[in-house]
């Protein structure tokens, strides 16, 4: 690993001689532009290599642990139906088919692991009984992977009546120790863990293809339900995987008036994944992933328009913030590692413009992929279960910038530098560096480096490396993530 200190001198040297310029970044400690109430965290997808006894499970749950993130989104996901669905039968007359002994020992490590900070639940994936269907839906054994088991699109009960019992039922498993079921037997738990908010299924505008009238209709059913067993529980809606496709659905959803009336709009999420050309190499996706996330943060100042004028007490999550890579979700390629340090650098540039924007919680999608599911949306090894550069760049923000520090006016020269100027709440002056592409830039800071904090393409997955390289200039490497603190 290179030595800071020779780094700063060797670039403060060259600027001296001519042979290449600093850029000085500008920074206003006195001009705040807010109070920043923007989480950092992420989301943990449900799948095989997450369930006890896997060779990653103990690792995997330690960094979690260890991270300590609020607002953590855990999303049980439909291609892995058994470790998702907790009736995957239609209830008969002699017998019901609840089964959480798949489902509970993931819940519960995860529960353990972000005990005490609020998160967010999804069980995303409805059973495939309660649509209408030509024939019953099949599914596969705990960890063989199926995309096919979203069928229908009109409930076979149309009143969501059974939709909302069936969520009643399963929020009531793990906050009130246990449940009735359809035929008026009891299921004892013995759980009663205490759930923050409860996000309202997933990627609507993909999943069973629902119209805003429709995921309105089904987002108030299972509100209404849940809220009898749980009535302190508060709501995510939508979870929109292509939000800048559809703003009817914000315009619809927003509106408390297509709403029954008490039904809470808590909080709203949408999605952003980077994604690149099939034929991009890895020296021309730097310009893709970062044109794209400024594309995406339009959309976001959209949606934040139509959520003022409509429904202004309501929070917003943008809870899957990544990248995909062509040949996703089979993986059948080797993913260059310079790859992890351009997706964690887009996830700590979407983070900080939207912490500019005033936008609750930034979740960076997901803890665990691997090859049948989305090899390079993962933030660890999905062999060993140690962190890759997109885990260390959370938390690198984690760590450093979170809710309650002021964020000030501050401008890069440089349009391929984007730096965040922070003051934190112990009144450290911080700022943000992200280097947007895979070369070095020489940056020139206003006051003297008293610490560097860094993620860049020599420590990879290793914990944030740290120097005190003293003087102003600092050189930052390609696709870096940094965090320097002034005197």
């Amino acid at each position: 690993m290179p030595n800071r200190n020779m780094q700063a001198a060797g670039a403060m040297l060259m600027a001296w001689a001519g042979l290449a310029g600093a850029q000085t970044i500008g920074i206003s400690w006195d001009q705040v532009q807010r109070v920043s109430n923007t989480y950092p965290t992420l989301q943990v997808v449900v799948n095989p290599p997450l369930r006890r006894g896997s060779p990653i499970h103990d690792r995997v749950f330690a960094e979690l642990r260890n991270l300590q993130a609020d607002y953590v989104r855990y999303v049980p996901w439909l291609p892995y139906p058994r470790l998702g669905v907790a009736e995957l039968e239609p209830p008969t007359r002699e017998q019901t088919f609840w089964d959480f002994s798949l489902i509970d020992p993931m819940m519960i490590d995860f529960l353990n692991s972000t005990q005490g900070h609020p998160i967010i639940v999804n069980f995303s994936t409805i059973p495939a009984w309660l649509f209408q269907t030509r024939q019953p839906v099949k599914y596969p054994e705990a960890d063989q992977v199926t995309w096919d088991y979203t069928h229908g699109t009109d409930l076979r009960d149309p009143t969501g009546k059974e939709l909302g019992a069936y969520y009643a039922r399963l929020v009531s498993w793990y906050v009130n120790g246990g449940f009735t079921d359809e035929l008026g037997r009891r299921h004892e738990s013995g759980h009663h863990f205490p759930i923050d908010y409860w996000e309202i299924l997933n990627e609507v505008d993909f999943e069973h293809n629902m119209t805003p009238e429709q995921y309105t209709a089904r987002y108030d059913a299972i509100a209404s339900a849940i809220r009898e067993v749980a009535p302190r529980m508060k709501f995510v809606g939508l979870a929109l995987a292509a939000p800048s496709s559809n703003p009817r659905m914000f315009e619809y959803f927003l509106n408390p008036r297509h709403h029954r009336p008490g039904i809470p709009l808590d909080m709203i999420s949408y999605h952003f994944y980077a994604t690149p050309g099939d034929d991009q190499s890895p020296a021309i996706q730097p310009y893709t992933y970062f044109e794209q996330a400024d594309r995406f943060l339009t959309t976001v100042l959209y949606v934040e328009e139509i959520r003022k004028r409509l429904s202004p007490s309501t929070k917003t999550t943008i809870d899957e913030i990544g990248s995909i890579l062509p040949g996703d979700p089979k993986g059948g390629e080797a993913i260059p590692d310079s790859y992890w340090n351009l997706s964690g650098a887009c996830y700590a540039y979407v983070f900080g413009r939207l912490a500019e924007m005033g936008i609750d919680v930034a979740g960076e999608s997901q803890l665990v992929g691997y090859p049948t599911q989305f090899p390079s949306v993962s933030m660890v090894d999905w062999t060993t279960g140690a962190p890759n550069a997109r885990f260390r760049v959370l938390e690198l923000l984690k760590k450093n910038i979170g809710p309650g520090g002021a964020i000030v006016t501050s401008h890069s020269p440089s349009p391929y530098i984007y730096t965040l100027a922070y003051i934190s709440k112990n009144r450290e002056h911080k700022v943000l560096l992200v280097n947007k592409r895979d070369r070095e830039f020489h940056v020139e800071l206003p006051q003297t480096i008293k610490r560097v904090e860094f993620v860049d393409q020599q420590n990879k997955g290793e914990e944030p490396a740290a120097s005190a390289p003293g003087g102003k200039s600092l050189l930052l490497a390609g696709l870096e993530v940094a965090i320097v603190t002034l005197e």
